[in-house]
């Protein structure tokens, strides 16, 4: 195999505490040993990554509007195709999900791939809430697609749109993607990181329902804070949920920014979900489910957490200013455990902490966002092998993190609704990573990263200089391996691979 970029081998721990105070005292040091190389680099913000029937690595970059397949041993990258109508004004928008038919390359005829990626159509008219007609979100919205690969040329073409008009935001647009075992087509739209920063002022629609009269104008508000599952098609499944007594392309709704679905082999779909402080989320997907945001972040437990309706307030929102740990008195809020309705909780959270918790610990040198225990999960990886694979993770769930650039694995109960185990913590950086993809005998990791962001030095403090910018980074398990690498001591051994924060304005 040739191998591109350094070759090393990586034993890597779980987090010392990022700040003094913090203690997700579910996580543990990983033990397992595994080589890392860089693959390849350049890659303009790769968001989706996945193994294609070819053997190839498939990912869609997400500011070039472009997707590439890439060579697991060589690292040479093959652009497909240039999505020209893709638009990507911000940190989480452009070209984002992507999915493999199952027929493609098989001989069926079904050589087709589906990508999702945001637009510009002046046509649909804005969204009320954007009234600035110089915004580039004015009239920005997503749309699903699917196009047919030519093996021959090695390219992808002949785009047939599937659905257009869906919901777009400057924030929190999700954008995950995968086919179900059922054949159909499961896509995450988040709530368009309202009610923050400086969306603050337009209130969250997670929880909002579509309308019958919406849906027979194609109209697609409602789809905020959603998971979606279409036929391949684009239409809305027959056995989809009827929630509220309407059909759409609804599965399950109240959610933050989820930016992780994966199917295990049984068929359970399992989802990451980003919180806003605290309460990252691990879920199981259920049809029809309501996963509480914004009324309930994590478990209904009233811990560090308030849902503050700035748009509501008696003095006029525009009047005042947005601060993530201070509400203005003028703004009303509600504990968790005001909401009454039935929802489904998570199977873990990333983490959940007292009321009491310090949001600004100065040990965190002025960066308060880096203290907060979330870890910004961006995506979620099931790791159920037949047979081999890594010893000791059958049954487990990857989680890739960008404000923590690691993967946290989750060991699962048999039934796959709890946890049998401790969190462990692997592959530490000053890298964010977004995606991952797994070898055909589970044994190596590919992880795709941010082409950029805030990082914390190793040393402390923050780098905006990515270790890996735009890279695909191969850890795979070595079983003749060194013992583990010994973590440095004092504060050295808190930032021992450094430590990714997301970008308080970008991905979050």
């Amino acid at each position: 195999m040739k191998h591109l970029g350094a070759l090393a081998m990586v034993a890597l721990l779980a987090t010392a505490p990022i700040c003094a105070q913090e203690a997700p005292d579910r996580v543990v040091p990983g033990n397992v040993q595994f080589q890392m190389r860089v693959l390849t680099t350049g890659l303009d913000a790769p968001w989706e990554l996945t193994w294609g029937p070819d053997d190839m690595l498939w990912v869609t970059e997400r500011t070039a509007s472009q997707i590439t397949r890439i060579d697991p041993e060589t690292g040479v990258k093959s652009p497909l195709i240039t999505i020209e109508e893709a638009y990507a004004p911000g940190g989480q928008d452009g070209l984002l999900g992507l999915a493999l038919d199952p027929g493609l390359l098989q001989g069926t005829g079904n050589d087709y791939i589906y990508a999702a990626y945001t637009y510009i159509d002046k046509a649909r008219g804005a969204d009320p809430v954007v009234t600035d007609p110089n915004s580039p979100y004015r009239y920005l919205y997503t749309k699903i697609v699917r196009l047919t690969y030519d093996e021959t040329t090695g390219s992808l073409a002949s785009p047939v749109e599937l659905i257009a008009g869906l919901p777009a935001s400057s924030d929190h647009n999700s954008g995950r993607m995968k086919i179900g075992p059922d054949g159909k087509l499961y896509y995450t739209i988040g709530d368009g990181g309202k009610n923050q920063l400086g969306n603050w002022c337009i209130p969250i629609e997670a929880q909002r329902l579509p309308t019958a009269d919406e849906l027979a104008a194609s109209d697609f508000i409602a789809y905020q804070g959603k998971s979606l599952r279409l036929n391949l098609d684009g239409s809305i499944p027959s056995d989809n949920p009827a929630i509220d007594g309407i059909r759409s392309h609804i599965f399950t709704y109240g959610h933050r920014n989820m930016q992780g679905i994966d199917f295990a082999p049984d068929g359970t779909l399992y989802a990451s979900e980003q919180g806003p402080k605290t309460d990252d989320e691990v879920n199981v997907l259920v049809p029809g489910g309501n996963y509480g945001w914004p009324h309930v972040a994590g478990f209904r437990d009233d811990k560090a957490y308030q849902f503050a309706r700035w748009k509501d307030a008696s003095t006029p929102c525009e009047q005042l200013q947005f601060s993530d740990i201070t509400i203005d008195p003028s703004v009303p809020v509600e504990n968790e455990t005001a909401w009454t309705e039935p929802f489904q909780p998570p199977l873990a959270t990333l983490f959940t902490v007292p009321s009491d918790w310090n949001f600004t610990d100065p040990d965190c040198n002025g960066i308060d966002f880096i203290c907060w225990p979330t870890v910004a999960a961006s995506s979620i990886q099931t790791y159920m092998p037949s047979s081999g694979g890594i010893p000791g993770w059958d049954n487990s769930l990857l989680v890739t993190t960008l404000k923590r650039g690691s993967i946290y694995r989750l060991p699962l109960s048999d039934d796959g609704q709890s946890l049998r185990g401790p969190i462990e913590r692997y592959f530490r950086s000053e890298d964010r990573f977004r995606d991952t993809a797994l070898s055909p005998d589970q044994r190596t990791i590919y992880v795709a990263t941010d082409s950029g962001g805030m990082a914390e030095a190793l040393a402390g403090g923050t780098t905006t200089k990515m270790q890996h910018p735009g890279a695909i980074l191969a850890f795979t398990f070595s079983s003749d391996a060194a013992e583990a690498m010994a973590p440095r001591p004092g504060a050295a051994a808190r930032y021992l691979s450094g430590l990714a924060v997301k970008n308080r304005e970008g991905s979050r």
